[in-house]
């Protein structure tokens, strides 16, 4: 089948324009540009802030890259693809926010393609979602946050939200730490039915849907008064971010195995993070109150 990468790019590339705009609005400052290539196996733009007024670390990047055999981390679930050669678009973003109270949030969309061979047709998959991580929980901020991915994914059947909500909360979970990782979104992976359309279609839906979900709580919590504590503890929190990014991710697997650019892989990473031996919050504190929402999965709507 013929699979139109060049609408894929051209797509991809209006999210990644549309967001980083709306967030330099939000920061009140010019991100970094830096455009890159791999030898023979394409480039992509990256698009960052650092040490910002509100975002102490942001990087949306876009992608465009291709490879002679899948990696294992693309390959593991469909065997029968490995060892072809293959292409991958996407956008792909973390913004860690200076102030405790505004939420650390990631969104990606994806299309990797498994080209056939010798008779072989072409195979596509599209995956992507976004979640939200606080700090300090505020439970209208969670709910708005959910209910706007519910309702991008509505259109394509009511089963979409209760699926892709499940599978986040089950993705984005600490399994050495018997806890969640934030308080989800959506995820979804391995999508190419029914039609390459209409996963186009949801693809996107995901990705737009990104802005009206995440920027009103960082207009309702940039101005929030916080202070050593605050910064101490989101510290400590930031350490089970990297802990997930550099064991379960399979993006960051993906790219560090299929020889991706590292400054571009780990500009996920927080620019601070805390690791304290045995370290628990007080009760009844602010921050013992996250522990109840992290221990497992919250129906939020």
């Amino acid at each position: 089948m013929f699979i139109p990468i060049d609408r894929v790019h051209e797509a991809f590339s209006c999210l990644q324009a549309r967001i980083v705009h709306a967030l330099e609005d939000v920061e009140g400052t010019a991100f970094g540009r830096d455009p890159w290539r791999r030898a023979d196996s394409g480039g992509g733009l990256t698009r960052y802030c650092e040490n910002g007024a509100v975002f102490e670390r942001a990087g949306v990047l876009f992608s465009h890259v291709d490879g002679g055999a899948l990696p294992s981390s693309a390959s593991a679930r469909r065997p029968e693809l490995a060892g072809r050669h293959w292409e991958a678009l996407g956008v792909s973003m973390v913004l860690h926010p200076r102030n405790p109270h505004v939420p650390t949030t990631h969104m990606n969309v994806r299309l990797f393609v498994a080209h056939g061979a010798g008779g072989l047709q072409d195979v596509f998959w599209f995956g992507g979602g976004l979640d939200l991580t606080p700090y300090y929980l505020v439970e209208a901020d969670a709910r708005h946050f959910h209910r706007v991915c519910r309702d991008a994914v509505a259109p394509f059947g009511d089963d979409k939200y209760p699926r892709y909500k499940a599978w986040c909360d089950d993705y984005f979970m600490l399994n050495h730490r018997r806890e969640a990782r934030g308080v989800g979104g959506l995820f979804f992976d391995d999508l190419n039915t029914p039609d390459f359309d209409t996963c186009f279609a949801l693809t996107r839906a995901v990705g737009d849907c990104f802005l009206p979900a995440y920027l009103p709580i960082v207009q309702a919590r940039r101005d929030t008064p916080y202070g050593k504590r605050e910064r101490a503890f989101q510290a400590y929190r930031r350490g089970r971010y990297v802990e997930f990014n550099l064991t379960y991710d399979r993006g960051t697997l993906f790219g560090l195995q299929s020889g991706g650019r590292t400054e571009s892989i780990l500009l996920s990473m927080p620019p601070t993070a805390q690791w304290r031996y045995d370290w628990q919050p007080e009760s009844g504190t602010p921050e013992a109150a996250l522990d109840a929402y992290l221990l497992r999965p919250r129906a939020w709507l």
